[in-house]
């Protein structure tokens, strides 16, 4: 962060830092096509509906227009949503055809819906899918197609200033010189922005390069007036002013590397007072850039597929399956905190990846024929095909191995680390944000392997990879806890430091009682900005992105 003159707070319009969650508006536009005609002497009236689920109940959130006399609507009602990634947001689009103005959907016939979630919607970018009736048989031949926008500006400006011949302020030194921007507020008063760090004894200041979204510098109006204030920095916060000028977005941008534009820096008071007053000095703009903060939506949207691996610990120490006290005890309800954990995180990855096959892969029992020790097997026991359908066969597959392996040890993880990266180093040859591999790794226990696994995840943090690990039972995790680099950056044992932290445990027990929505959260809160972060770094936009 800048230093703030006199301790002030970071710029206004500043994104918060480590927000936790993903949340940002989604537009969502509906049409219809082939709708069921539901009147005598015209064609149905209709308009559509959005409900959303809310604790296993649907709640109307909007409507549309009614669309007269049409069986293909483009409805010009949007619907906006705040998207979150970390749950399943269950949506219902209903049409009806409008017989009455009464608000009462009863009495209006009904033309078919369509339920899905909007991960789904939002990665596709844009559906169509036949419209059903209640009793799911098709309504006609008629569809729905759903397009979702999200609505920000994600435009950030890069400035790059310098000042030259700045007046003197200081009466035993120079001026310790410091910028403000300001922009135009709703109540006429200007509203501070931005403000530089201060460059001590120098008339001649160059300051560091900053960004800010373009939204907080100028609501994303290129040609909204931008005042800058130049002050000369006093402890007491009486600061000196030294002078000020006015531009806008559009004028800056005529600066840029080897092109500066240069600002008379003007003290109106000397200047009524001076009659040979020029300026007070010049406030050079060496480069001006506008680009694109991209979000973990706009890689969704720009086609970015999330590639789902689950690697799944059959030690010893989890107890006979066959016994009740077993972590792996299938109880008469058909789930134990393994099949709990599979099913939070990957009911919501699931919407992200098209195919939706994703491998799982087993560790730390003995197979059959030769009882050997594995620490990648496929949990379906085909090697060169572990995939299974949907996080529905990731369930079937694990339940059905059970009984034919012996849980051994001992609880090694670099394996299964080194598994998937092998698979996302091979996506980074193509230079595109097309792919990102998430490895869920549920165990019981303390990793063997610790040197071996530290040195994978270091390995690991500099691909398109994020590890998350729901610790089961009740041991104790705090080896687990060392590799989520929340508070310190991780490091192998030759001492070389992640890139990143791509590493999340959660230990299950804290969410034993909770919705499995709580652990979903908890377990995906810093997925989307670890996405965010590694193609950032890369330099890698969306594939399918407009330029800023």
């Amino acid at each position: 962060m800048a230093y703030i003159p006199g301790g002030g707070a970071p710029a206004a319009g500043a994104a918060p830092v480590g927000s936790q969650y993903c949340v940002c508006k989604v537009e969502l536009s509906v049409s219809g096509q082939n709708l069921l005609d539901r009147d005598v002497t015209s064609k149905s009236d209709p308009f559509c509906v959005l409900f959303i689920e809310n604790n296993g109940r649907w709640m109307e959130y909007d409507r549309t227009e009614t669309a007269i006399n049409n069986l293909n609507p483009a409805f010009s009602k949007k619907f906006v949503l705040d998207y979150h990634f970390e749950e399943v947001q269950k949506l219902k689009f209903a049409l009806f055809d409008q017989d009455k103005s009464s608000a009462q959907l009863d009495e209006h016939d009904f033309l078919g819906q369509f339920s899905c979630s909007l991960g789904t919607i939002v990665s596709s970018k844009k559906i169509t899918r036949p419209l059903l009736l209640t009793n799911d048989k098709p309504a006609g031949k008629g569809l729905i197609t759903i397009a979702a926008q999200e609505l920000s500006d994600n435009r950030v400006i890069t400035l790059s200033l310098a000042g030259r011949k700045l007046d003197k302020k200081d009466l035993f030194g120079k001026s310790d010189p410091f910028l403000e921007f300001y922009k135009p507020g709703d109540d006429g008063k200007w509203m501070l922005v931005h403000r530089t760090e201060v460059i001590k004894y120098t008339l001649d200041p160059v300051w560091k390069p900053f960004t800010v979204p373009l939204v907080s510098l100028c609501d994303g109006d290129m040609e909204k007036p931008i005042q800058v204030m130049c002050y000369d920095y006093d402890n007491d916060g009486g600061h000196d002013f030294i002078g000020e000028f006015q531009t806008s977005v559009s004028q800056m941008c005529g600066a840029h590397d080897g092109v500066p534009l240069e600002f008379e820096c003007i003290n109106p008071k000397k200047q009524r007072k001076k009659k040979n007053y020029k300026n007070s000095g010049i406030i050079i703009l060496r480069s001006c850039k506008i680009s694109r903060d991209y979000s973990f939506l706009d890689y969704i949207l720009g086609g970015c597929q999330l590639m789902f691996t689950v690697g799944i610990d059959f030690t010893a120490s989890n107890g006979n399956p066959l016994d009740p006290s077993s972590l792996h005890y299938i109880n008469p309800m058909g789930t134990n905190e393994y099949l709990s954990a599979i099913w939070a995180v990957g009911q919501i990855i699931q919407d992200y990846d098209s195919d939706k096959m994703f491998p799982a892969l087993g560790f730390g029992a003995q197979l059959p024929p030769d009882w050997k020790v594995s620490h990648e097997f496929a949990i379906n026991f085909n090697p060169t095909n572990p995939f299974c359908s949907g996080v529905d066969g990731i369930a079937r597959a694990y339940s059905a191995c059970l009984p034919h392996i012996r849980f051994y040890g001992p609880t090694n993880f670099s394996p299964i680390v080194n598994h998937v990266a092998r698979f996302a180093a091979q996506a980074t040859q193509q230079q595109t944000a097309t792919q990102y591999f998430i490895l869920l790794i549920i165990t019981d226990g303390v990793i063997s392997d610790m040197e071996e696994t530290r040195h994978a995840v270091v390995q690991a943090s500099k691909l398109p990879m994020s590890i998350i690990i729901v610790g089961v039972g009740n041991a104790d995790f705090t080896a687990m806890e060392f590799l989520d680099g929340d508070s310190r950056m991780l490091r192998s044992h030759t001492g070389e430091e992640a890139a990143r932290d791509i590493v999340q445990f959660v230990p299950f027990r804290e969410f034993r009682n909770a919705a499995k929505e709580t652990l979903a959260k908890a377990v995906l809160a810093e997925l989307p900005q670890q996405v965010v972060q590694y193609f950032k770094h890369k330099n890698l936009p969306p594939t399918h992105s407009e330029p800023a």
